[in-house]
């Protein structure tokens, strides 16, 4: 799975998307101007482009709390997730759900999810539907390393991997489950390890490195469209914020400023940067202008986000199930 020229600059603008929406994000929380929680994906930025760069249109994603990453490789429009965040009427759930369940079923994302592990049955059902359907979709299942503890997880590579179903299960390997440090919270060192016990590939990879990442996930891709079945993809990265927004210290008070600082140092974007200058890909300036331009882009989405209306409060009886 050799990316092109072309490929490799989009995956460049899809982590700097990611990484300016999260930083926008960061200064309108601390600001009181984001209501609810926020986790935000800075750090990690690299696992998202990598897998998503895989998947079409119509194939599936689900996601997590820590979502917005996700959707954005996917292909969201960041006003309309600008506009989700703020609680305006104009959001994809028309500012019902807020940051952790942004949703597009017309490009696939079956939505972020709250609940820890939530999306991995939503992506076995995804994969079923797909195959009873005889379509070639896949669908990719992002969760964290504590989310690898839970029944929806072993329940979700069983059920996938009898049926042979189209589901890459990408576990974003962050280190620690809230505030609990894997090491505190598993016996295991390779959450995809697990793998053997449901007859499935199961793969380690450098979640900072966008090519590892990209070459890896189109293999289980693959494997998947063609009724080879399941793929179980760690990916080993690091989130440089908190849990969330509000976990003081950007969580020191269960991890080192050393150990974050030796992972900011593993910055996915500026390793990209460097591959792509080096191998005259791109220039610095052109960088540069990337830079520039989706900051402009997410200052957009901000206004948008602003001068969007409120809900009213006769809105909250639409899009409600009653049974």
């Amino acid at each position: 799975m050799n990316a092109s020229n072309q490929q490799l600059v989009e995956f460049h603008k899809t982590m700097v998307k990611i990484r300016l929406f999260e930083q926008k994000i960061q200064d309108l929380y601390a600001r009181g101007l984001v209501p609810g929680l926020a986790h935000l994906y800075v750090g990690e930025e690299a696992v998202a482009a990598g897998v998503c760069a895989n998947l079409r249109r119509e194939d599936y994603i689900t996601s997590t709390h820590r979502g917005h990453g996700h959707v954005i490789a996917k292909g969201a429009e960041i006003k309309y997730m600008m506009a989700e965040l703020f609680g305006k009427k104009t959001g994809y759930c028309k500012g019902k759900g807020g940051s952790m369940h942004i949703a597009d079923v017309e490009i696939g994302i079956l939505g972020a999810n709250g609940i820890a592990g939530g999306g991995i049955p939503l992506a076995v059902g995804a994969g079923l539907s797909a195959k009873m359907r005889k379509t070639d979709q896949v669908a990719a299942c992002f969760f964290g390393d504590g989310s690898s503890n839970n029944g929806t997880f072993h329940e979700g590579l069983n059920f996938a991997s009898v049926h042979r179903l189209p589901v890459i299960f990408v576990c974003e390997n962050n280190l620690y489950g809230i505030s609990v440090s894997q090491k505190q919270h598993q016996a295991i060192q390779d959450v995809s390890i697990r793998s053997v016990a449901y007859n499935m590939p199961g793969v380690t990879v450098d979640g900072n490195d966008v090519f590892a990442v990209y070459e890896a996930a189109g293999k289980a891709v693959q494997r998947a469209r063609v009724g080879e079945g399941p793929t179980l993809l760690e990916c080993k990265t690091y989130r440089w914020r908190g849990h969330h927004e509000g976990d003081p210290n950007q969580g020191r008070r269960y991890r080192t400023l050393e150990e974050i600082q030796e992972w900011m140092k593993k910055c996915p974007i500026a390793r990209l940067e460097e591959k792509l200058v080096k191998r005259e890909i791109i220039t610095k300036a052109k960088i540069k202008k990337i830079w520039e331009e989706i900051e402009k882009e997410i200052e957009g989405a901000v206004a948008f986000a602003n001068e969007s209306p409120f809900p009213e409060p006769q809105d909250m009886y639409e899009d409600v199930l009653v049974s």
